[in-house]
């Protein structure tokens, strides 16, 4: 059996994108029910502590439209994302079309709102051991670099650590 990643692994495919890895002790079922159903997506998607989700609205399918909020819950500023679901092969990959919506927030640096990110996501299992793998290309190096630098990796595993419970308690029922 390979070793379990405790946490995100990050790389720099290229100028243009990130590449997010990561494994939970769950089945791949399971872990894309997690990533697309609205109701389980808000429960652990939450990011950075202090932060919540009012808005989780999806359409997985393609053609599907999306739109999540956060909001910083000390002062009330928030920012989102929205697009679409351009395929989704359940419970396989998905790949989706994704605007930065600014919102009041000044936590998201210099992030572009008009310059969609592609987002693929892949779901592969081996022995009950699902592992994600989040390809996000942004189509620039600055517009990459500016979304790491605004916390986007550690607010990931932050929430990957949360999908961790969810799963483990979804299993024990």
């Amino acid at each position: 059996m390979r070793a379990f990643i405790n946490k995100a692994q990050v790389s720099l495919p290229s100028d243009t994108e990130v590449r997010i890895t990561r494994e939970f002790k769950a089945p791949r079922e399971l872990v894309w029910q997690c990533h697309t159903d609205p109701k389980l997506f808000q429960r652990w998607i939450g990011g950075m502590p202090g932060w919540s989700m009012p808005v989780c609205e999806m359409d997985v399918r393609p053609g599907g439209k999306y739109r999540w909020q956060w909001r910083y819950d000390e002062n009330g500023t928030g920012f989102g994302f929205f697009g679409e679901f351009k395929e989704v092969r359940a419970p396989e990959t998905m790949t989706q079309e994704e605007y930065f919506d600014p919102g009041d927030s000044d936590a998201t640096g210099d992030m572009k709102a008009n310059t969609p990110s592609i987002n693929r996501t892949t779901f592969t299992e081996t022995d009950s051991v699902t592992t994600i793998v989040v390809l996000i290309d942004y189509g620039s190096r600055e517009t990459r670099d500016a979304a790491i630098d605004s916390g986007m990796t550690d607010g990931m595993e932050i929430s990957y650590a949360r999908l961790d419970t969810l799963v483990d308690q979804e299993q024990t029922g």
